[in-house]
């Protein structure tokens, strides 16, 4: 393994270790001033927005649970596996969300992270039997987004 593959290593590592313990300002650390974010419900984040959404999360998520996995990193490439369990605030309900991060790294920094996970499986937790009925449905999805996008621009205000 590579210094290279390894500072990246460590800094998966580093980034699910604040996660796991609220810890927002050291994950926003691991970013990059150039990062973008996307995953099923946050699309095309820019660095402010994608730190800014670590934090909402992180003192949202009074009973975030977070377990990762799998950690693998070549040259500038990286991947991990992960599993959140927390109660979704807008309904209160259990939700257990598994997925699969993706990274792209830069001077030892996140300059691009793509979170994938099964949008229809984590809405018919979240949702109850609205997410059961239509949360496979773009509408579905689209609201979900709009609303997620409205809550991270009054959150950042």
């Amino acid at each position: 393994m590579t210094a290279q593959n390894n500072t990246n290593e460590a800094l998966i590592h580093s980034f699910y270790t604040c996660f796991k313990n609220k810890d927002y300002k050291g994950m926003q650390n691991c970013y990059s001033d150039e990062a973008t974010f996307s995953d099923e419900v946050f699309i095309n984040l820019d660095a402010l927005q994608v730190k800014a959404m670590w934090e909402m999360l992180c003192k949202r998520g009074k009973d975030l649970q977070l377990e990762y996995k799998n950690v693998k990193v070549e040259n500038n490439i990286g991947s991990a596996e992960w599993i959140a369990s927390y109660t979704f605030t807008t309904t209160g309900k259990k939700v257990v969300n598994h997925i699969d991060a993706k990274f792209q790294f830069k001077d030892g920094l996140i300059v691009k992270h793509k979170d994938t996970f099964n949008f229809y499986k984590w809405a018919r937790q979240a949702f109850g039997l609205t997410g059961i009925l239509i949360g496979w449905t773009s509408f579905f999805k689209n609201k979900v987004r709009n609303k997620a996008k409205a809550n991270l621009a009054d959150f950042m205000k």
